[in-house]
């Protein structure tokens, strides 16, 4: 009787465990560990209690999947006119100025193949010339011997931005950060200019964020970051992403304050974001290279490619009061990948690796094999798909790389065809200015005989005209003298 009064009350719980009302779902980053909730058993047999695999069941997911619908879709940025222009950077730190306003998310500029290992990759970022203008990157050499980059330098303080320019400093000079106590002019927007949204973020130095983000949103990070280091990180909808520490560092004698960061050698830096920062709804927690000219390269989420100057020769660098003419801006627009401009797109990526079948004890050995077969299968199915969507990344990366290959052995066969030709063009000039002085000269001998000649002749007329008067004066002579010899005088 005792045993059958305690089955009653088990089954009565049991069907507790039943009602329409269902506990709120599991956080998603404890779905994989929490264990599922036991299901109702006959009354006539104990319930069994669920293995660890069971809580991986699809069942499991369906929170993820309401979160992802949930989600706000990503909203490509709009066509961005864009002022690019080639800067003759200074050889000593510019004046810091004030703008009231954030700069625009980074543009993508891969760099072609250098020159030569001694230049230095400047470029890109967003400069202040009464409004942010694009400084096209290019590959440069040291004005002077030893001397090394700096990159721009942005500040989020009040309610603006505190810019510096990048510039070639010294052997031994430093960048030295504005002091927080500096007052500044806020500087005024060109003719015509529309200010954008004030920066949003900490305070603090930050960079421009990557490409396609959400204009107004700033990146912290440490002083002397290359703002490129953004080109391959994912577009950001709110604030963040944040450049946090120094990965595999190769530092020799160098000091950093708070002020003051001198030469150094960075191979990495490491970019994090929550979920709710990105446009993608995926947290980041990468590292990216630091040197300006690979982080260029990497393959951007948004492509937002970056005008090709319209001039060019080098504007001069900005300095309060004497504005510079600048081209007319150039309309870029933006290429969103499907699985941000299409939620559906995204929903038909490839999803999480599937989770193994719950396998109950006592089950036969077929079944558990059977439901472990497919789980690998599953499994496998799933990297294939992962190893086949690294591949493409890679093929574009390599094709990516290949086209700036070419493009840049176009670039260098044009120039030379051209160097060729004005070469041709300076020699066959020199070659007609030559043979017109040689035949000048050739003339101006022959003009030069020919009036000696005249001249011998008309010597020789004088002189023979000279023998006959001669002549006639000594016939003269003579026949005056016969005469007197004829007639004597008286």
């Amino acid at each position: 009787m005792k045993n059958i009064i305690t089955l009653i009350l088990l089954t009565g719980a049991l069907c507790a465990c039943n009602s329409p009302t269902a506990p709120p779902p599991p956080a998603p980053a404890d779905t994989a560990t929490a264990p599922a909730a036991p299901a109702p058993a006959p009354a006539s047999a104990p319930a069994e209690p669920a293995t660890p695999a069971a809580a991986d069941q699809q069942p499991a997911a369906a929170p993820a999947e309401s979160s992802e619908a949930a989600a706000p879709a990503y909203e490509p940025p709009p066509p961005q006119p864009v002022v690019s222009v080639y800067q003759e950077p200074p050889v000593e730190q510019p004046a810091p100025v004030e703008v009231g306003w954030a700069p625009p998310p980074m543009l993508v500029e891969p760099p072609p193949p250098p020159p030569s290992p001694e230049y230095v990759w400047t470029g890109g970022y967003w400069a202040w010339y009464g409004n942010w203008v694009w400084i096209h990157g290019r590959w440069a050499p040291a004005p002077r011997p030893h001397y090394h980059w700096v990159q721009p330098y942005y500040d989020h303080r009040g309610d603006g931005v505190v810019f510096v320019g990048g510039f070639w400093a010294a052997p031994n000079v430093s960048f030295v950060a504005p002091a927080l106590g500096l007052s500044l002019t806020l500087a005024v927007p060109g003719p015509g200019v529309i200010p954008g949204p004030p920066p949003m973020g900490p305070e603090g130095v930050f960079l421009p964020p990557p490409p396609g983000s959400r204009w107004g949103i700033i990146v912290p990070a440490p002083i002397g970051t290359a703002p490129a280091v953004m080109t391959g990180a994912p577009p950001v909808v709110n604030v963040g992403m944040r450049v946090t520490n120094i990965n595999n560092t190769n530092i020799t004698n160098t000091t950093v304050t708070n002020t003051t960061i001198n030469n150094t050698t960075i191979n990495n830096v490491t970019i994090n974001a929550p979920a709710s920062a990105t446009a993608s709804h995926q947290a980041v927690n990468v590292a990216v290279p630091a040197q300006a000219h690979l982080a260029a390269a990497q393959t951007p989420v948004v492509r937002v490619s970056a005008p090709t100057p319209a001039s060019t020769k080098p504007i001069a660098a900005y300095v309060p009061g004497h504005p510079v003419a600048l081209p007319p801006p150039q309309v870029v627009h933006a290429v969103v990948p499907p699985e941000l401009a299409h939620p559906a797109a995204r929903a038909a990526a490839p999803a999480p690796a599937p989770a193994r079948e719950a396998v109950r004890p006592g089950e036969p050995p077929a079944a558990q094999r059977a439901a472990e077969e497919r789980a690998a299968q599953a499994e496998a199915k799933q990297k294939a798909a992962e190893a086949a969507a690294e591949r493409n990344k890679q093929e574009a990366a390599e094709a990516a790389a290949a086209k700036n290959k070419q493009q840049a052995a176009e670039a260098a066969a044009a120039r030379n065809k051209q160097e060729a030709a004005e070469a041709a063009a300076a020699r066959n000039k020199q070659a007609a200015e030559a043979a017109a002085a040689a035949r000048n000269k050739q003339e101006a001998a022959a003009e030069a005989r020919e009036k000696a000649e005249q001249a011998k002749e008309k010597t020789a007329e004088s002189a023979e005209e000279a023998k006959k008067k001669a002549a006639e004066a000594a016939e003269a002579r003579k026949k005056a003298e016969e005469k007197k010899k004829e007639n004597p005088p008286q």
